[in-house]
């Protein structure tokens, strides 16, 4: 494998570490800019909406330039954005910082793809994307519970200013070591629209975005709901998300592993244990082993999840993968932002630090309703109208080296 797919993975750590770091010291910036805890839960929401905006708009104008160039300057609005929010004085500026941080990161991740792809021989492409993503399923059992602790033993603000220098090295190793790749030609934006006329597609990303909006809707107040549900200290915070994050990783494996053999089956098992896992959550909270064990689940169940929901897109969206695909990564985060907020509405109601856990339950059993819903639709109505192979190559011509679409994406 190519030290181009270093830099890569470097910058895959350092997005996947500002995205879930943020979590674990909602107490501390909350404290320190005397807000409440849903209010600082704004910083999730702010993030992930930046996410749904930037996916799509950035990668349709990433088109348009190298994308060598295109990741240099998403490293550049990342890093830009993490500094805004080390040195933020207001939490108004902070949330600035958080989402111009966000916008670079759905089109990091789709452009990175293609990038690693071709870097490699044609029989290696899955792997060298595999290891672009790895950057991002190891930052959440690294890169989040050290941030985590360094915000809270140091101060939050070190931790956003470690996770710019990490931005900083990313750039400069693509600067360094990723080859010049000229600009894509042929792709068509109307073409690329088309595919969202297709009700499947459509329905895919609304079990995107409520299925994954039910993982966030616990895990955004896990500081709080640990340390004064559970009676956990403010240091444990930091293994537990180290559980979290390995239960993210298996999960993502084995989703990967069998989205291939059976989607749908794969869909209604996860989702519905996701919901299972939430709903119980409610009083596993209460004690600290319990606790640990259920955010492991979530994270395993939650991120099990991805490979399927991103595969089900690429599978619709016939001969139109590239946007649809930037649009699902932007999905997952409008659950992330809608779980956060009604997350953050049910505490400040006065309902207790664990009732964002029935909000996730209630989210992943929706999404279960539509899983069922697509696949009846689909039996009711097999696709006839499906593109052709030859109009799949002509929906794909300049994206030489897309990832295969067996290869989990993730959010």
């Amino acid at each position: 494998m190519p030290l181009a797919l270093l830099a890569l993975a470097v910058g895959a750590f350092g997005i996947g570490t500002t995205e879930f770091v943020v979590m674990g010291l909602l107490p501390e910036v909350a404290t320190d800019f005397g807000v409440s805890i849903p209010t600082a839960g704004l910083l999730v929401t702010g993030y992930a909406l930046g996410v749904v905006v930037g996916a799509p708009l950035l990668t349709v104008l990433g088109g348009r330039v190298s994308r060598k160039r295109m990741l240099m300057l998403l490293m550049g609005l990342f890093v830009l954005g993490n500094a805004l929010s080390a040195l933020a004085p207001s939490f108004g500026l902070m949330l600035a910082g958080r989402v111009v941080a966000s916008l670079a990161h759905g089109s990091f991740f789709g452009i990175g793809s293609v990038v690693a792809a071709g870097l490699v021989a044609p029989d290696k492409k899955a792997g060298a994307i595999a290891t672009m993503f790895t950057g991002l399923t190891v930052a959440n059992i690294v890169g989040v519970p050290l941030g985590t602790f360094i915000g809270q033993a140091i101060g939050w603000r070190t931790t956003f200013a470690v996770v710019a220098a990490l931005g900083v090295a990313g750039l400069v190793g693509i600067a360094r070591l990723v080859p010049a790749v000229p600009r894509p030609e042929g792709t068509h934006l109307r073409r690329e629209l088309k595919a969202f006329r297709n009700p499947q597609v459509l329905l895919a990303m609304a079990m995107t975005v409520l299925g994954f909006g039910g993982v966030f809707a616990a895990i955004t107040y896990i500081a709080p709901m640990t340390t004064e549900v559970a009676g956990y200290s403010d240091g444990a915070v930091t293994w537990l998300l180290v559980l979290f994050g390995t239960g993210m990783f298996l999960g993502n494996l084995l989703g990967g592993r069998y989205a291939d053999r059976a989607l749908m089956p794969l869909l209604y098992a996860t989702l519905g244990g996701l919901a299972i896992v939430l709903a119980l959550f409610t009083v596993t909270a209460h004690d600290k082993v319990l606790t640990a064990l259920t955010v492991f689940l979530v994270g395993a169940l939650g991120f099990a999840t991805v490979p399927p929901l991103q595969k089900r897109v690429l599978d619709q969206a016939h001969g139109a993968p590239t946007l649809a695909s930037a649009v699902n990564i932007g999905a997952f985060n409008l659950g992330n932002a809608l779980a956060a907020w009604l997350g953050g509405m049910v505490i400040a109601a006065g309902f207790g630090y664990t009732s964002p856990n029935w909000v996730g339950a209630a989210l992943a059993a929706a999404a279960l309703g539509l899983a069922l819903w697509s696949a009846a639709l689909e039996r009711r109505a097999p696709a006839t109208g499906a593109d052709s192979p030859a109009d799949e190559t002509a929906g794909t011509a300049g994206t030489a080296g897309t990832a295969d679409t067996r290869v989990p994406v993730h959010h």
